[in-house]
């Protein structure tokens, strides 16, 4: 008997210890250092101001959870919401959240939060996601039902992915601290909590062991803003950062060539595009059809992408990812630049025209450098204006730019999301739209037929194309730098996502 009692003992203590070893063997070690090519602005800390681009989920992904979200292999997970339904007429959709869910500060996540989180919404595309709502009702803490006041198709893409309405904060510690102080000091129910932010130099987090997913690899994380190229790469050389977004050309074929670099191509769902803001003035020359269909000969997008991209950039002629649901491809543009000298004096400016400035997020200058190149070598004399990043994005939606505009957005959803920012009457970043495109948007929005609202939507962009609103660039290919400490950068591993995520999955090595 002393002898059995003796083993179990024994047993007792290995499992003891063997748990223990698991147990310190899971929790989240290190630190893991991006170079990031933007300032980072404290709006992107706030889902309710999310502005209709990818950038704003960089920070999102680490410090809050999403209701429904896109994770690896589903582009519409359960996130804090475990299942939902929809009901056969289309006007109730409930959601069953998750137990257990926990905010940084240790609350709870509820219905009111969720309730909270989408009435305090105001960023891109608010206001069509908001008029469809008639009621939320959260008949316990852990359910939430919106009705509707008519089917809408795109409630789901808009609330769970074009959008970070979606996206959960809790409603009595906003309440408390109000807007600015939730900046400031941000809590969620992400993978990672706030630690500091450094304006112009970097956001620090760290892992929040409760997180329902899973518990981080890595403790702490640094999102460093470099926007400079050429530091970005010079620091991941030095080891002085783990992983460095958007190296472009001949730098990004210097890290091909480094030792224990890996260069990290991801051709997600960024599209790039000049727009031309005043063609709906009869006195500028950009309401010419000619001058814009100039512009699109003009630009040598296959020379552009080997030299940028290193050719990993697809060139698809439209502002909607091919990716999408309910794409149309357009047909292409020749590069032909005798025929744009001629487009111009055709239009009456034989001599070309000065077009003022060409206004860019100045973290992709790198395109509209050479874009603008081969518009003044075509008569159409611009000037790159580069500008940050938030205050880019903020000037474009308050119309503050003449002229031509580059547009980017790698924001997820469809067809109809991309729409609605860019296109129709009332979008976030439209300058002017034309009656029909507007006429045929408002009509598929509520059309239940998949098939005859993809037919409307394909000529939506048949339009945008004939009437040449737009002189599409490309389908970006995100270039980044892997050091060699780096297991698991979490880049390209959620579809179409352009950055690195989940954060709980990335990985040092022997960690």
């Amino acid at each position: 008997m002393r002898h059995v009692r003796g083993l179990v003992a024994s047993w007792l203590v290995l499992t003891i210890l063997a748990l223990g070893a698991a147990s310190a063997a899971a929790a989240p070690e290190g630190q893991l250092t991006w170079a990031v090519h933007i300032s980072l602005a404290p709006t992107w800390f706030d889902p309710a101001e999310t502005s209709g681009i990818i950038t704003p989920f960089m920070v999102l992904y680490a410090l809050h959870d999403a209701v429904v979200k896109p994770l690896p292999g589903n582009p519409m997970a359960p996130a804090l919401a475990e299942s939902w339904n929809v009901s056969p007429d289309g006007l109730v959709y409930e959601f069953v959240l998750r137990r257990g869910a926990r905010f940084h500060n240790g609350d709870p996540v509820t219905a009111e939060d969720v309730k909270f989180s989408f009435e305090r919404y105001r960023g891109a595309a608010s206001r069509p996601l908001k008029e469809s709502v008639a009621a939320i009702e959260t008949p316990d803490p852990s359910r939430v039902r919106f009705r509707l006041k008519r089917p809408w198709p795109d409630f789901m893409t808009f609330y769970a992915g074009a959008t970070g309405a979606g996206w959960i904060v809790p409603k009595k510690y906003v309440e408390k601290v109000g807007d600015e102080g939730f900046k400031k000091m941000p809590i969620g129910a992400g993978p990672y909590r706030f630690v500091s932010f450094t304006p112009g130099v970097e956001l620090v987090v760290e892992a929040f062991d409760q997180y329902w997913r899973k518990s981080p690899n890595v403790k702490r994380l640094v999102l460093r803003s470099i926007p400079d190229e050429a530091t970005r790469l010079a620091a991941l050389k030095r080891g002085e950062v783990d992983i460095a977004y958007n190296i472009r050309g001949a730098m990004a074929e210097e890290i091909r060539r480094t030792a224990g670099l890996t260069l990290k191509p991801n051709v997600g769902q960024a599209t790039h595009w000049v727009y031309f803001s005043e063609q709906w003035d009869p006195k500028s020359p950009w309401h010419d059809r000619r001058v814009r269909l100039a512009v699109n000969h003009a630009i040598d997008r296959q020379a552009m992408n080997q030299a940028d991209a290193l050719g990993y950039s697809r060139i698809t002629w439209s502002i909607i990812p091919s990716s999408f649901e309910f794409y149309w491809q357009p047909p292409g543009y020749s590069y032909d630049p005798a025929r744009a000298k001629r487009l111009v004096a055709e239009a009456g400016y034989p001599n070309g025209f000065d077009a003022g400035d060409y206004f860019c997020d100045a973290a992709i200058a790198n395109v509209g450098e050479p874009v603008v190149n081969y518009l003044n070598a075509a008569g159409i004399r611009v000037r790159l204006r580069p500008i940050e990043r938030a205050a880019f994005f903020r000037g474009w939606a308050d119309k503050k730019y003449k002229g031509l505009i580059q547009g980017a957005s790698a924001a997820y959803g469809n067809a109809a999301t991309r729409i609605e920012a860019f296109v129709a009457a009332g979008g976030a970043y439209v300058y002017g739209s034309y009656a029909d495109i507007d006429g045929l948007f408002q009509e598929q929005a509520s059309e239940p037929d998949p098939k005859r609202r993809e037919a409307t939507l394909h000529r939506i962009q048949q339009l945008i194309h004939d009437k040449v609103m737009v002189a599409p660039i490309w389908l970006n290919a995100g270039l980044n730098g892997v050091g060699p400490r780096v297991e698991e950068s979490g880049i390209g591993v959620i579809a179409g996502y352009a950055f690195s995520a989940p954060y709980e999955e990335v990985k040092l090595k022997g960690k």
